[in-house]
Parts: structure tokens; sequence; C-alpha cells
């Protein structure tokens, strides 16, 4: 699943938005910088944990498009210190003991970030400043010039970082002022920003970057950034081959399916670090020896298994070989779960639905044809399924910006003209294809036993209406996303629960997570007036008019609304409420603790 990331590294509903190791390094070198266990002897009360994940983890650089998947980010969240986050209500709490957002100003809206002092890395070097201008750079999309053609190709000028979300938000903020103390920077916007207080936050370290690009550090890096102005499509200029370094390292540097040999392309800020990757298998973390915060590690090990098959998740779970499970739902997940004793079960709807994504181009460029696939999907049938067995209640989903719970779906259901959708229309398709026979590859997750199933009924209903479908199913969709090797995908958007700028991330024009290349000059329009509204009524009012545009581009169809439930041993502490966005039960990592006598 990908996330629907808000401005700051988003993993939609990616959340708003939109998400594989063989060696292990002997934790007592201490060039690896990879602990077994806190150096104060009391970080942690002791004991193991093992998760059981769907998705195989594959980048240490969860902010990038690629990169940006829910297991990706969940590695990203346990590793990495952070100015924030988000807690199983959905509200923003900071962590000041890693640093603090101060707002100085409502006009000009101006924030300060300060890291506190005495902040490293696990591999002992300080977090500074350049690693806050670093994430700024990526955030904002400042040096970005880049001219694009109709199919999203670039014609002219530079894009340099490939940051999964919008880059509208900060992109209203000029270079930042560094601190004299090294270790803050400060941001002045040009117009009001509604999601500024989770707009920035810690990303890569900046000297691994810097010595990824060919510089010596990460003051050479930052020196870098202060040199290069910031881009102006209208008037592209020649590529800085430092800056273009720098942006190509951070795009794919981090990538491994495995654990690197470089220690510094898995450092850790935060609670724990990476200490094995097996390959499509397994990731193993451990106590962050140099991590000194308060969201002090409890165990001495947590392990990630990739199960993508639930019943075999939930067969692990009951064999205690896995103490946590959050399988795809369906009815033989939830009854499976119910028959195994020993665990708590949590369920809930989720901030997150399933569809299905057009591209704006090749087979799907004229829009008749891609209302006539439109009108094939069976959603209904989808539905009941995969979702009715689970919640006998549940109706299709009728938006894409949002659930029948929030503000706002009434009215833009009543406009978005996804509801003519709900049921085939083969007859009518057929009239819009006017006896062609368009052939479609639809990308999905082929180990995901629900993205089979809506392929399966997706397939045979619109062969009906004489479309050829080219089976495109792969473990590793998420690497393809955006690289036009199919003309369909079938995935899901989970939200954080905060901010707006998930709608941009997506939606927006050329915008990194708009994997199918939609749009619409009239919504970015108004995309740009919602980053910039705080009333939350007018949000909703702008959204539903976005949501209308949207519609007319036939690029995108809903599903459902997920269903969610895991299951959690009763020797684990900690996990006692369901948490519905994309950090799930991983949200409150440094409280987990096991009781063996439970």
């Amino acid at each position: 699943m990908k996330i629907r990331r808000i401005s700051a590294g988003i993993a939609v509903v990616a959340a708003g938005a939109l998400v594989l190791g063989a060696c292990s390094n002997d934790p007592s070198d201490p060039s690896t910088s990879e602990p077994s266990a806190s150096s104060t002897g009391e970080a942690t009360t002791g004991g193991s944990v093992t998760v059981s994940e769907t998705n195989e983890f594959f980048s240490f650089n969860s902010s990038t498009a690629n990169g940006n998947t829910d297991i990706n980010s969940k590695v990203a969240l346990v590793t990495n210190s952070h100015f924030y986050y988000i807690d199983d209500q959905l509200k923003v709490q900071r962590d000041e003991s890693f640093g603090t957002i101060e707002k100085l100003s409502d006009d000009p809206l101006t924030v300060k970030y300060t890291v506190n002092e005495g902040k490293k890395w696990s591999d002992g070097e300080p977090i500074d400043a350049d690693d806050l201008v670093l994430a700024w750079a990526v955030f904002s999309g400042y040096y970005d010039d880049a001219v694009y053609d109709d199919a999203g190709e670039i014609t002219e000028g530079t894009s340099y970082f490939s940051y999964a979300g919008s880059t509208l938000g900060l992109g209203l903020t000029d270079f930042p002022e560094i601190g004299e103390d090294g270790r803050s920077i400060t941001l002045t916007y040009s117009k009001p920003f509604s999601d500024w207080e989770v707009a920035l936050d810690l990303d890569r370290p900046a000297h691994v970057v810097a010595k990824g690009a060919g510089l010596a550090d990460g003051a050479a890096l930052l020196e870098v950034f202060k040199s290069v102005e910031r881009g102006d499509s209208e008037k592209p200029k020649e590529t800085n081959a430092e800056l273009k370094a720098a942006a190509d390292f951070y795009n794919t540097g981090f990538d491994s399916k495995t654990l690197p040999s470089d220690p510094s392309l898995y450092l850790s800020s935060g609670p724990y670090i990476v200490s094995d990757v097996a390959e499509g298998q397994s990731v193993t973390l451990v106590p962050n020896e140099t991590y000194d915060g308060e969201l002090t590690p409890k165990l001495d090990q947590i392990t990630i298994r990739t199960i993508a098959d639930p019943s075999a998740a939930i067969s692990a779970l009951k064999n205690g070989e896995v103490d946590i499970v959050s399988p795809q739902a369906n009815a033989d997940t939830l009854a499976a779960l119910e028959a195994v004793d020993g665990i708590q079960i949590h369920q809930g709807l989720q901030l997150a639905f399933d569809h299905i994504d057009l591209n704006s181009n090749g087979v799907f460029k004229d829009a008749k044809v891609r209302e006539a696939f439109l009108k094939t999907i069976p959603r209904q049938a989808i539905l009941d399924a995969i979702i009715t067995p689970l919640q006998p209640d549940a109706t299709v989903l009728d938006s894409f910006l949002f659930v029948p719970a929030q503000d706002g779906y009434a009215d833009t259901i009543k406009t978005n003209g996804v509801a003519q959708f709900t049921e085939p229309d083969i007859e009518g398709a057929k009239e819009l294809l006017a006896g062609a026979k368009p052939e479609v590859r639809i990308l999905y997750n082929s180990n995901n036993p629900n993205r089979v199933d809506a392929f399966t009924l997706i397939a045979e209903s619109a062969k009906q209406a004489g479309f050829t479908i080219v089976d495109e199913g792969d473990p590793e969709w998420g690497s393809r996303l955006g690289d036009g090797s199919y003309d369909a995908s079938i995935f899901g958007w989970i939200n954080s629960g905060v901010g707006v700028s998930g709608v941009p991330q997506i939606y927006g024009t050329q915008q990194a997570s708009n994997f199918n290349g939609v749009s619409s000059p009239e919504a970015d329009e108004l995309m740009d007036q919602l980053i910039s509204t705080i009333d939350p009524a007018e949000q909703v009012a702008l959204q539903v008019q976005i949501e209308e545009l949207l519609g007319k581009t036939y690029t995108t169809l809903p599903f459902f609304q997920s269903v969610g439930v895991e299951g959690v041993a009763d020797r684990v502490q900690g996990i006692d409420t369901y948490n519905p966005n994309q950090n799930g039960v991983w949200w409150n990592v440094w409280e987990w603790t096991v009781d063996d006598a439970a």
C-alpha cells in the first residue's frame, strides 16, 4: 500500500496519501555503529517481538516516490527521530526531547526548527542545520525548473529530488535562515500554509548524501545549496552538476533489499537501528545506542517478517512464530484470527481506500476510452467479494478525497460523477469504444489476495465490452508505479489523518506521487488555495470543488474504504487501541514490552 504523505514525508490515505537482506554486521564492531542494546543498560527491559508485514522492504529512504511504501515508512518511523509524531487519536504530538518547532509569526508565517544540542546520528556525527536544509531542499522542490510535455517527459530544465509528497507547501519558502547555533533553521512563508506544523521533519543524513555526491561533508553540501538559485520553469537553467549528483544519490542511493556493506546507508537517529535484512524475508531492528531521547526502546529486538499470504501470517501467529499480524482483511482472515487463542484482535475502518488509476496517456490518452473502461468496472461486486463479508453494511466508496464519516463526503458524491460507475454498463462502454478493442495492461500486487480478486473481476467485465486485458500482476508493483510499463494500476492509498497536502501530492500536475499523470489546471489552482487555507470548513468546500474537476478526467475510481484487522499476542504489551492511519501498530513502538507470563 502506498502512503499519501502530507508534505513532510508521507507513506493518501501514501495517506491523503500514497507505499526487501542477507548479511548482518557484527554489533561488537564499533565501525558498524550498530548496537545490540542501549549503552546505559537502562533503555531496554528485554525480550523480542516478531511482526508480520505484507510487503517487502527495499529502501532506507521512504521519502522518495519509489520508496514511499508502507513497510519502508514503518522502518523509517522506528529508526528516525522526529519533531513530531501522530498518535492513535490522530493528534500531532511534539517530541521535544529531539527538538522544537516554534511559530515565530503569523504574518508572515515564520517557523523555526531547532535540533537539541548533542543529538547524533548512529555513526556519531551530529545532527545539524545541514540535515534540516537537506530535508527542506527535498520537500520544497526549491531548485526544480523542469518543463514537461503532455506525456510527462522533461523537455527542458531539471527535476532534482524525487519527493513522494507535495512540494507546494514548503515551496512557499525562500532559502532558510540558518541559526548561529548551527542546529536550527527558520522558514518564512510567502503566504499562509495550512499544514505548517507537519511540513518539515528530519530526513536522510546530509553528510552521507554529500559523500555519495563526491563532496567532503554536510557543510560542503550546504554550500552547494546556498550557491544555487531558486528554480523557475519559466526560465530553465543549465543543470547544476553538484546538486544533481546529490539529488541522484538521495533518490536511489539508499535503496537496498539487503543490508548494505556501507553502514552509512542505514544510519539511525531514532530509538532502533536496522541490524539485518534478509532479502524478501525479514528486517531485524535492535536498540540504537546513540539515541538519548525520551522515546526509549524497551525491547532487545524487533523482527519484521514478510508474509504476504494472510493465512500463512495467521498460522505463524497461532504457532508462536510471530507476535503481531496486520493481514489484508477479509472474512477468512477475521474467522482465522478468531480461532487463535491467546491474542487480542483489533478491528476498524482505515483511513485508506482501494482504487484503480488509469494513465492519461497511451491507450487511455482518449478520455472516451477511459470513460468506457470505468463503465466496465464492477465496483459493487468488488465490494461484495472483499469487504461485505467483514462489514455487512458497507457501501461502495464514491469519493477519492473523503471517506463517509468525514465532512464533505455527502456533498462531493453529488457532483464528482463517481456514483454512475457502481454497476457495469457494458453497452455504454461498447458505444464509447465504437468497435475498438483496446489492450489494457493492469498492474497490481499479485501477492495480495484482495487485489487479485479485484483484478479478476475487472478483467472478466472489461472483456465483455471488447477490451483485451494483459495481466501485469507483480509482487514488486510499487517500484513500477509511474514508469509507463502498464496502463492501469490497482492499489491503495492510506492517510496520516492530518493535513491537506496529500491532495496535491497525488492529484497535482507533475507532483511526484501523481503516477497516472492526471492534470487539471483548474484543480491545480484550487489546490494552491487549499494548502493556504486555514479554516477547516473552507478546506472541505475547496476539496469538493477539486474532486468535481478531477472526476471529469476519468482517471481514477475508488472501490471501498478499507477495513483493518490485526492480531496481537497477549505477551505483547503496549498495543491497546486500533490506529487507522498508515503507521498502524507501529505509532508507539517505543512503548512495546513483552510479558511471557501473560
